[in-house]
């Protein structure tokens, strides 16, 4: 028994903001931008857009991998579709999840958004394992999709610099085979954690039920994200070294035997740091935060779906997911493609 990755997808919108044009909105520049994050431009929703029209087109990408003439005969087949996102069109309810699940025509799905921040994606693939496992499941649709475009203050240059638009999507398949070599591919272990007592260095403070609008309040900014840089570079540090250690620990592997590890894209100091933690060359872990800046949620999502299609991933090779965000959460899957 396995339950594999059988097809990725992904979208991101076509509008690009480059650092360039950052610099005509706040004191920054290019120079200073990519030097410090690794960030050349980003994908912005458009005014029509919000995260479900993101994730659906993910999904329908995922989906014509299984059946291009027909994307939507597949998703008759998928019986679970979680989303990850910080940045659902609602708050709170209708779940992106339900909205895809409709426009797809998934209906035999059950469906449900998770939230763990950058995070997400990575607990939605243990969700969706653990789920098909236990409840006899074949097919899973997991998303990851945020547009923090639409919750980012632009007129910080602290974090304006660090945020994009995205979606990626994976379909899991539930896999039951004499064939020793089948029986070794899939997902085969995950390491989820959370640290609460940060949850202050990374968070959007209004609009919730601790700190609701209301009414007659004059509200100068909207809801956007706030975040303390230095703790947060700290804590990914070391939540990304720590956990890729114990994961090869429980399965009994070195870092050698890993082909590469699709870390969140948040910034690329925090890749080169942990490489040096853990001894290894950059080039082991997979980016394109250059192009994409950090999409959160659709954040290693988008960058699977990028490194399966461009031709280097083996059969058999090994692969670990790994990643870090608000809450603030932890966690990695290992995966054997």
């Amino acid at each position: 028994m396995s339950i594999q990755i059988t097809a990725t997808g992904r979208y991101v919108p076509k509008k690009i903001l480059t650092n360039e044009d950052l610099s005509k909105i706040v004191e920054t520049s290019d120079e200073w931008i990519f030097s410090h994050t690794g960030i050349k431009e980003r994908h912005i929703v458009s005014e029509e857009e919000a995260t479900s029209d993101l994730a659906y087109k993910a999904a329908m990408s995922a989906l014509e991998v299984i059946n291009l003439d027909n994307p939507k005969a597949a998703a008759l087949n998928i019986e679970l579709i979680i989303v990850a996102t910080a940045s659902p069109d609602y708050p709170g309810f209708p779940s992106v999840a339900c909205m895809v699940q409709d426009r797809i025509g998934a209906k035999n799905a059950a469906a449900f958004d998770i939230l763990a921040g950058c995070t997400g994606f990575i607990y939605a693939l243990d969700t969706a394992f653990c789920m098909m496992k236990a409840g006899g499941r074949k097919k899973a649709l997991v998303i990851g999709a945020d547009a923090l475009s639409r919750i980012t203050d632009w007129t910080d240059r602290n974090t304006c610099v660090l945020f994009g638009d995205g979606s990626g999507a994976a379909i899991l398949e539930y896999r039951e085979d004499s064939l020793q070599e089948n029986k070794k591919r899939g997902i085969h272990r995950s390491i989820l954690g959370a640290d609460g007592s940060g949850a202050e260095y990374l968070q959007l403070r209004r609009g919730g039920t601790r700190n609701p609008f209301r009414a007659g309040e004059i509200v100068e900014k909207p809801t956007h994200i706030e975040m303390a840089g230095q703790e947060v570079y700290l804590f990914a540090v070391n939540a990304i070294t720590k956990t890729i250690k114990k994961l090869l620990e429980d399965e009994g592997l070195t870092i050698n035997q890993v082909a590469k590890i699709v870390p969140h894209q948040a910034n690329k100091r925090i890749i080169s740091a942990a490489a040096k933690r853990l001894s290894i060359s950059e080039n082991t872990f997979f980016l394109n935060i250059e192009k994409y800046a950090n999409t959160s949620a659709a954040s290693v999502a988008l960058a699977l779906d990028e490194l399966a299609k461009g031709g280097s991933l083996q059969k058999g090779d090994i692969i670990i997911t790994v990643g870090f965000g608000a809450g603030l959460t932890y966690g990695a899957n290992l995966i054997v493609w």
